[in-house]
């Protein structure tokens, strides 16, 4: 086993991945707080200092990227200071800006978040969050299309944050094409189109959103979570379910059988971007062709890592395969 973990992750340095989806700019003011407001009971920031980070789908792109893989975010950003701001970012990461759409009728999401110390005391979120134009879409899927025949794409990644980028309509048309080809499809879904991503590869909700996405309420235990995923199985038609359990672990199951994985002991300093880094670091897995098992075990093992840093951080692939190869 150890032999084949230690080609997948050599094969990814080879992978071309298309991440579809919501990317948006993650703004942090850094100031500090020495008295309250007269004209409100709030405090008064006294800035120092501001920095702009890829954020959301395109946190993914990164953390494939650190994976050794190529990434081509696919996404529909507005035509405004942030965009050129955004796609200035790309640049500096060095990310493919070739699947980016900057559309006049939309807004680039920015989330401003206000820290006093290594305390948030506010975010400030600038967005739309309606879907994309029929003329968005239309140019979106011409662009998915022209770099599955320019690439050769290992994998597809739908990272949806309900923030638009993403309709029914691209994922049918995306999904269909991407079957055509025999490439795989991984899916980090939301509620909004949660039931819409049928016959994908592997589908990764957290169990929040899997109690949302088919309106029940489960206990977080295995035998219970089996039942929901024969209820997602039914709707979805998808070939892995990967659950994340938060504390708990990980879910997994394919068609003939499921397990579940605990999380590992960690000095846990900030859980924010630790999805993005187990859907990256699972597609990779899956496109390597490695099985459920250890795509749930590799990818439970870099979302814990990744939660070892404060901040958003990108996965570090050095560490996750020594640690990979020593636990399983």
């Amino acid at each position: 086993m150890q032999n084949k973990i230690q080609q997948a992750f050599d094969s990814f340095n080879d992978m071309s991945v298309l991440i579809i989806g919501d990317a948006m700019i993650d703004a942090y003011v850094y100031g500090s707080v020495n008295r309250m407001s007269p004209e409100a009971p709030v405090p008064i920031v006294d800035v120092e200092k501001r920095e702009n980070r890829l954020g959301g789908a395109a946190n993914v792109a990164r953390n494939i990227q650190s994976m050794g893989a190529k990434p081509i975010l696919c996404t529909a950003i507005g035509n405004d200071t942030p965009g050129q701001q955004f796609l200035e970012l790309m640049r500096i990461d060095m990310l493919d800006v070739r699947g980016i759409v900057s559309s006049p009728s939309r807004t680039t999401t920015v989330k401003t978040r206000i820290i006093s110390g290594s305390r948030q005391i506010a975010r400030v979120d600038e967005e739309i969050i309606e879907s994309l134009s029929a003329d968005d879409q239309d140019i979106m899927f011409s662009r998915i299309s022209e770099l599955i025949k320019s690439e050769s794409v290992a994998a597809i990644i739908f990272e949806d944050y309900d923030k638009g980028s993403i309709t029914q309509g691209l994922i049918e048309k995306v999904v269909s094409l991407a079957n055509e080809k025999n490439i795989p499809t991984a899916v980090d879904p939301k509620k909004e189109r949660f039931l819409h991503y049928k016959n994908i590869s592997l589908f990764k909700p957290n169990f929040k959103e899997l109690e949302e996405g088919l309106d029940i309420k489960i206990r977080n235990e295995h035998d219970a979570i089996v039942i929901a995923d024969q209820k997602l199985r039914l709707e979805l038609n998808h070939d892995i379910s990967l659950i994340t359990l938060s504390e708990k672990g990980v879910f997994v199951s394919d068609k003939i059988s499921s397990n579940s994985y605990p999380a590992h002991i960690r000095n846990i300093s900030d859980v924010s971007g630790a999805g993005d880094t187990v859907i990256a670091v699972a597609t990779l897995c899956l496109a390597a062709d490695l099985d459920s098992s250890t795509i749930a075990q590799v990818s439970n093992l870099a979302g814990g890592l990744v939660c070892e840093v404060a901040g958003v951080i990108s996965i570090n692939k050095q560490n996750l395969l020594d640690e990979t190869l020593s636990i399983i």
